[in-house]
């Protein structure tokens, strides 16, 4: 009987995981989370729509998935502006007949005091961080119907549960896509669309980058993690593959958090490294 059971594993692994064949649109793709994310995708089998302003590197993720013997073709869309995230949606329909999977990757950030913080600076974090996510999930919607099913995958923050100074407005767009992958869980469950978020702690990616710069708040940081270091990003995309899979197809509204244990509390001895 163990044997029978090893020798099925590879047949579960690709029943449950697999994405071969499924369509992925991955925002905020040409680095970072969202280029990990893409190409974990990518050796899953999913077939890549690499998106990001920046055209150069959305084509560096382009070329590490062609690497890995995947598929993906380049996207360039300012999300800022909400009418291209009904175009990008289009462009990526027209070119593969379909879209199964969605990450909305793609988030920006400017770390000010409330007082400081100008109205373009708010409009700018706001469109970028909630707005393209809101009107992306509704452009793939009807697509995701019509094929009986898809996945959307919003990513959080800590900052969707935990309050941090400096980061006001991109706390509040964080916060806020907590409770929307619930209200679209419930919307859309009915249409077999699976809805959930990924909640990512303190990772190496350019966003974290000033903080790791200054001794003291790297310090900080790396007391007040359980895990006491801080992420590679290659340890978000299991639960990325999850979600993307038909694994979770029972797995809906809810917000995954990956973070070395920050959420679960701290330490008495936090101020010891």
């Amino acid at each position: 009987m163990e044997n029978a059971s090893i020798d099925n594993k590879p047949d579960i692994l690709q029943r449950f995981f697999s994405l071969k064949g499924k369509v992925a649109l991955v925002t905020g793709s040409s680095s970072g989370i969202g280029r990990e994310i893409a190409v974990s995708l990518a050796e899953a089998g999913a077939i890549l729509a690499v998106h990001g302003r920046d055209h150069d590197r959305i084509l560096e993720t382009c070329k590490i998935i062609d690497r890995n013997h995947g598929k993906a073709s380049p996207f360039k869309a300012d999300l800022m502006e909400t009418e291209n995230c009904r175009k990008l949606t289009e462009d990526i329909f027209k070119a593969f007949g379909r879209i199964d999977i969605l990450v909305n990757c793609a988030s920006i950030n400017r770390r000010k005091r409330i007082s400081d913080v100008s109205p373009e600076d708010f409009d700018e974090i706001v469109s970028v961080n909630l707005k393209s996510q809101y009107f992306l999930s509704q452009a793939v919607h009807p697509i995701m119907k019509s094929q009986g099913g898809g996945k959307i995958i919003h990513i959080g923050s800590l900052n969707t549960f935990y309050g941090l100074d400096t980061v006001s407005v991109y706390g509040m767009t964080k916060g806020a896509i907590g409770q929307l992958t619930k209200v679209m869980a419930v919307e859309w469950a009915a249409d077999n669309i699976q809805v959930n978020c990924i909640v990512p702690g303190f990772f190496t990616t350019p966003l974290i980058k000033p903080l790791l710069a200054d001794e003291k708040k790297e310090k900080w940081l790396r007391n007040r993690i359980p895990a006491r270091r801080i992420g590679n990003t290659n340890e978000l995309v299991g639960v990325a593959i999850l979600l993307s899979s038909d694994a979770s197809s029972y797995i809906t509204g809810q917000n995954f958090v990956v973070d070395g244990g920050f959420l679960a509390g701290g330490s008495w001895n936090r101020d010891e490294v």
